[in-house]
């Protein structure tokens, strides 16, 4: 596996940073096929380095373009693989049998960190294809990227108790569910990425702070630049990220900016 020296331990060697220049680790990165026509990778960096995001959990669909942007910005790319090789396979990826042959001969030739952002709900994560994937994360200790629903949490968990699991948006559910979520599974972590319901007329949602406040060190900021015209709002997001963080503990808002992050990276 890739090793990264932490955000933390880059700042404590360059100095303290302020509220304002609060260092990303931007957890829900895409790069696909369709952006890579449209945004060169050293673009693609400079946009990275301009919003003062230092690391990116960054995959692709195919994974080429994940590969393209770990040359360009080693520094700042974790790579990790998506089962999907173009659009269109998110509701049928979990039945295609090829999909692991995909993923054997990636990870044969490429180090990543993670596999996913992949779309499973309920069942799903019993099919053949789903716990092939499962069985590969495990025999290489890889961080499962998942966008589903809670069910389809506790069946992975219930497949790998010792997984890593991010959960992609926070699967789109209430403070309080992902609350309970987080209490019930010690190694699931949860992203951010589009959503904006933390902030209500300006200040920090109740149930979201309390959520932080019971959770400091599970939850993550993340872009998710599903789509090429996004990766034109990565800065903006980050600047809108660290204004709502403003709002927390300072040690609050570091873990959800960068630190919890990167202690997911380093946990076994």
């Amino acid at each position: 596996m890739l090793k990264y020296l932490p955000l933390f331990t880059l700042i404590m060697l360059s100095g303290t940073a302020t509220a304002d220049d609060r260092p990303i680790f931007d957890a829900h990165i895409h790069y696909s096929h369709d952006a890579v026509e449209l945004v060169p990778p050293e673009q693609v960096a400079k946009i990275l380095r301009d919003a003062g995001v230092r690391k990116a959990l960054v995959s692709s669909s195919d994974d080429n373009g994940t590969q393209l942007l770990l040359d360009a910005a080693p520094d700042i790319v974790v790579p990790a693989l998506r089962p999907y090789r173009r659009r269109g396979e998110i509701n049928t990826w979990m039945h295609d049998e090829t999909v692991v042959d995909y993923l054997e001969s990636n990870l044969a030739k490429n180090e990543y960190e993670a596999i996913g952002e992949f779309h499973a709900y309920g069942n799903d994560i019993k099919t053949p294809v789903i716990q092939h994937m499962i069985a590969l994360a495990k025999e290489r200790n890889l961080i499962l990227h998942h966008h589903g629903d809670r069910e389809a949490v506790d069946l992975i968990f219930e497949t790998w108790p010792e997984a890593r699991v991010l959960w992609a948006h926070s699967g789109f559910t209430d403070p309080d569910s992902v609350v309970d979520a987080l209490d019930t599974h010690p190694r699931l972590w949860a992203d951010l990425a589009f959503r904006s319901d933390m902030i209500s007329r300006g200040r920090i949602d109740p149930g979201w702070k309390a959520a932080f406040e019971a959770h400091p060190d599970r939850f993550m900021v993340g872009t998710d630049t599903f789509a090429p015209e996004r990766w034109y709002y990565v800065g903006p997001h980050a600047d809108y990220s660290r204004e709502w963080l403003n709002q927390l503990p300072d040690q609050i808002a570091d873990n959800i900016a960068y630190a919890n992050a990167e202690r997911m990276l380093a946990s076994e």
